[in-house]
């Protein structure tokens, strides 16, 4: 009987466990969930409002939490470096439209590092119903099935995932990572048959992942774009 109520026990304990991390997230590849919501810009239809430019997902479990404060104010004030970049950020939280409206007006006021109160342009998106959560992947029961999880989703002009990161509440998000990982895709989308190496910025050198024929030639010429490291790791130099 003993040993009986061990195996229900250590039954009950992995179903637990396993309904705890089921959960669906979009996968690399794949086509942007689209979705209808309201937020602080009007009614949205997501992605098809956004056009053919890049588009940034952030989400946050809760309105006025510090750390989402200060990476929404960093996202503000590099507006204009993701304009450049033809990407439009979206922010989606859990929390209602009035609550919503009032982190924004209290977040505007805000002389954040010492630099002047800025206007957040983005849409901050309700998502109290937990749709686009679900939709994204973003409810981890093991962690609450109140609230969705920090992620980030990177979505290219075509609409297709090509970026996820997830963060614990306790760690802010880098805002330059985040643009360095934008400008990484785009360049490579710019550079067939390239990828970009370890600690990669723009202008660095790339990585050749395949070289032709032809290019293996050059590896010798003093005038050649292409070095090698190792049979395995060729790099093209940066223009």
């Amino acid at each position: 009987m003993k040993k009986l109520c061990l195996f229900a026990i250590a039954v009950l304990l992995c179903f637990v466990q396993t309904k705890a991390q089921d959960v669906s997230v979009p996968q690399i590849g794949a086509k942007a969930p689209s979705f209808k919501a309201q937020s602080t810009e009007g009614n949205i239809n997501f992605p098809a409002d956004f056009g053919d430019h890049w588009k940034i997902v952030v989400s946050h479990p809760k309105d006025f939490t510090p750390v989402c404060s200060s990476e929404i104010l960093e996202l503000a004030y590099e507006q204009k470096s993701f304009d450049h970049l033809n990407t439009k950020l979206l922010v989606v939280s859990t929390d209602i439209m009035e609550q919503h409206r009032s982190w924004k007006a209290a977040l505007e006021e805000i002389h954040f590092h010492g630099r002047d109160p800025v206007e957040i342009r983005f849409p901050l998106v309700a998502d109290n119903d937990l749709k686009v959560s679900k939709l994204y992947g973003m409810i981890h029961s093991a962690s609450s099935v109140k609230e969705n999880i920090r992620g980030v989703y990177i979505i290219d002009p075509d609409n297709i995932i090509r970026s996820i990161q997830f963060y614990p509440n306790e760690v802010g998000r880098n805002v330059e990572e985040l643009k360095r990982t934008l400008t990484a895709l785009q360049t490579v989308d710019e550079n067939k048959n390239l990828a970009t190496p370890v600690n990669w910025q723009p202008g660095d050198d790339m990585i050749v992942p395949v070289l032709t024929a032809e290019e293996k030639k050059m590896l010798n010429s003093p005038e050649s774009k292409y070095y090698q490291y190792a049979w395995f790791l060729n790099f093209k130099k940066s223009m």
